[in-house]
């Protein structure tokens, strides 16, 4: 009974993480919203004093100019180019830690390394998707007809991938293309395919404690996950996972043309 409750799981997750790697819709997502503004200001002739100024208060990583040059300052006839540079973080070698919320976040960043990627593709396959669609202003059968086929392409590549992801793995895969995408799975199953349809995998869901409809909350439930989100931002991820586990974090075998 064990064994088919897990096999029936490991379909519901195969089944809604293809969908939400495959499909998405015109939602702003989380991440979109942090980066938005960023790319308004123009670059600036500015006083030495203003520069100055300028780079003891930015902490928060903006800088003016940032529509691809670097802010400057003339000086005579000089021309001064300035940035901020962020502080670097320097990981060590950490002990084994022992106790339930070290395991717990011990587990979280292990998920967390073989889940992301998996969201960053369906992040691209989306804007992909939705671009496809509205070029060539794709309708009715010939939109389910697209769609289809690039569903058909995805379980034919990621299948067997996702059959060896675990439950909590694929659960947190779909928290994070909520993330990245702006839907949850839940509606993701519901636009493309049906109401019912998406239903049924959601009481599937609730059989095992996880919930579909449920949003990703960065300032919440999930706020340890977001804070892994930055480090993988900063670049720093694979310095943070070597520090817990004194090893590379595990490379996941997704073909380049879905990176």
């Amino acid at each position: 009974m064990a064994l088919e409750k897990k096999h029936i799981a490991r379909k519901l997750l195969l089944f809604a993480c293809t969908l939400a790697m495959m499909v998405g819709g015109q939602d702003e997502c989380h991440a979109q919203k942090r980066r938005k503004g960023r790319n308004a200001e123009k670059t600036e002739k500015v006083s030495v004093q203003e520069v100055r100024s300028s780079m003891q208060k930015s902490t928060d990583g903006q800088r003016p100019g940032s529509d691809g040059m670097l802010p400057f300052f003339i000086e005579g006839e000089d021309t001064v180019y300035y940035d901020t540079i962020t502080a670097s973080k320097v990981y060590s070698r950490l002990p084994r830690q022992k106790g339930r919320e070290w395991r717990e976040y011990y587990r979280l960043v292990h998920n967390f390394s073989k889940a992301y990627p998996y969201a960053l593709v369906a992040k691209k396959l989306v804007m992909e998707a939705d671009s496809t669609i509205a070029a060539d202003r794709l309708k009715g059968a010939k939109r389910e007809k697209y769609i289809l086929a690039v569903q058909e392409e995805l379980f034919e590549v990621f299948e067997g991938q996702m059959r060896k992801l675990t439950v909590s793995q694929g659960a947190l895969i779909m928290k994070l293309v909520d993330r990245e995408v702006g839907k949850s799975s839940y509606d993701i199953i519901k636009g493309y395919k049906n109401v019912v349809t998406a239903g049924f995998w959601q009481g599937i869901a609730k059989i095992f404690g996880s919930d579909l409809k449920k949003p990703y909350d960065p300032e919440g439930e999930d706020k340890v996950v977001e804070e892994l989100v930055q480090i993988w931002e900063d670049g720093e991820f694979s310095l943070l996972y070597w520090s817990l586990f004194w090893k590379d974090p595990p490379q996941m075998p997704i073909p380049e043309k879905y990176l």
